[in-house]
């Protein structure tokens, strides 16, 4: 009796509806553009001042946002990308609003937990079909 394989791939793949890798790229976008002005905001945009430069974690948090945030939008090294922005987010939440109280809703790290959570997701599953990694991938493969 022979098995055959199904698509259980984890990646939006030719198996998988059209749809599916446009709504994930649209979803990258969306998510990245607002996270860009959160790190913008550590930088001294939107009626905000700016965190002192080069102090820890702030200083160096704002530019890991707004770089990371920047590559993700264009879909570039995202899934990397996108584990270290989930480990800044986990960290932000742990150390900054957890001490604070139990839960998100208490202790005002609902935001943190998003994003860590949707970075998570976009490090397993791939930015989607509209990405510039998955332009270079089809390049490399003609």
């Amino acid at each position: 009796m022979t098995q055959t394989a199904t698509a259980t791939t984890t990646e939006v793949g030719p198996t998988a509806p059209k749809w599916q890798g446009l709504a994930l790229s649209v979803v990258r976008v969306v998510v990245s553009f607002l996270f860009l002005c959160h790190g913008l905001q550590k930088m001294g945009l939107f009626d905000k001042p700016a965190v002192p430069f080069a102090t820890w974690p702030g200083w160096y948090a704002g530019v890991i946002e707004t770089v990371g945030s920047l590559l993700i939008l264009a879909g570039l090294f995202t899934r990397p990308v996108a584990v270290l922005l989930s480990g800044t987010m986990a960290y932000a939440y742990f150390v900054v609003h957890q001490p604070d109280a139990l839960l998100p809703l208490q202790n005002k790290g609902e935001t943190a937990a998003l994003y860590s959570w949707i970075f998570l997701l976009f490090a397993v599953v791939g930015p989607g079909t509209y990405a510039l990694d998955t332009l270079l991938r089809r390049r490399r493969k003609s």
